[in-house]
């Protein structure tokens, strides 16, 4: 079990964080977005496991092991039959709640055995655009966002992105802004200041916030053309971060008027393999599909960018024995998510041995 906490040394935490880390089952992990699920079973892999999931006849989000319990075969190579699916192997049919209800080979008078069920995660939820599911009993609610909910928002979905990389640290990546103004300096980075402002985190359990204002070059300002405003203008910036891989990023143009909120859900798929879902709810693009064309394109650009780094490193891993890196004022956000999940990891870990699972 992991050790007391400080604010300089995480005791007793020696194992760095990878992508299917133990701990994470006992987290809200994205699975898929709400648009890839329709009336056909379709397999994602989350934590080195393939899960199938499908919308049944109620509408209800169905998510389970890809595999029957029979021989194995993925489940998604089958066809869904009202809430249920027929496994496409000897066609074994389940229901909604995975309970198999035909064996066709034994005939209508057959007994089917107790443990000819489906195993579902502990928890499915289905928000903002998104599924996800925690394999475990999760120690959080799922995330939620704001802008997602506010019709005033128009959305726009960033294709999914899928590299070699480790999620901890692309969640890291995502919260750091002193990367900016180099790794950044074909798109943003090069009107970034690289001195990093006084800021404060506001700690929220098993999360935070993050808030501070500078002054920024608006070039997608349709009134900067006009003359109407300065090129220079300022915003409000607001991190969010959620345990373990949940962010969001609200960017209030404080001259032009506005926000564009950026969420950011990272799917584990393996140790080596991460899928990155990124979607934007914006409403200061007055209802135009081109701009947000326009906008979804420059975040992928930005995407691209931090991967040229993210995707190259030796080992995808992140310490949580805050002596094995060097911490600046800077890092103000990156250092409190390090404390986090590693306080996360201890609870989960604590849970686990009370369950007798480790």
């Amino acid at each position: 079990m992991i050790g007391a906490l400080s604010e300089t040394r995480l005791v007793g935490v020696a194992d760095p964080i990878t992508n299917t880390h133990l701990s994470m089952r006992r987290a809200w992990q994205p699975l898929c977005r709400s648009g890839e699920v329709s009336t056909s079973p379709r397999s994602f892999r989350l934590l080195a496991q393939q899960w199938v999931v499908w919308r049944g006849s109620d509408g209800d989000i169905k998510v389970f092991r890809d595999r029957c319990p029979h021989r194995l075969a993925p489940l998604s190579l089958g066809t869904c039959e009202g809430d249920g699916v027929r496994c496409g192997y000897h066609g074994w049919r389940f229901d909604g709640e995975g309970i198999c209800l035909e064996i066709p080979a034994l005939g209508d008078d057959g007994v089917i055995p107790s443990r000819a069920r489906l195993r579902a995660p502990a928890s499915i939820a289905e928000r903002h655009g998104m599924v996800f599911i925690a394999i475990e009993n999760p120690l959080t609610g799922p995330p939620s966002l704001n802008a997602a909910n506010n019709p005033t928002f128009q959305v726009g979905e960033l294709p999914v992105v899928t590299s070699r990389a480790s999620a901890a640290l692309l969640a890291d990546n995502f919260l750091d802004v002193a990367h900016f103004p180099f790794v950044h300096a074909a798109t943003f980075g090069a009107d970034e200041g690289r001195v990093v402002p006084q800021f404060d985190v506001v700690r929220d359990g098993f999360g935070f916030s993050a808030t501070y204002e500078h002054d920024f070059a608006n070039r997608e300002d349709p009134g900067v053309a006009t003359g109407e405003r300065p090129l220079i203008q300022r915003r409000r910036l607001t991190y969010r971060y959620n345990v373990p891989f949940h962010l969001e990023l609200e960017i209030e143009f404080l001259d032009a008027g506005g926000s564009n909120v950026i969420g950011f859900f990272l799917a584990p798929e393996d140790d080596e393999t991460v899928r990155i879902y990124s979607t934007l709810w914006r409403n200061d693009l007055g209802g135009s599909e081109e701009r947000m064309a326009e906008a979804v394109a420059f975040e992928m650009e930005v995407i691209a960018e931090d991967l040229r780094i993210q995707s190259r490193y030796e080992r995808l891993e992140m310490p949580l024995d805050l002596t094995s890196e060097l911490h600046t004022r800077a890092d103000k956000t990156t250092l409190q998510f390090r404390r986090i999940l590693a306080e996360f990891v201890e609870k989960a870990e604590a849970e686990a041995g009370r369950a007798g699972e480790i």
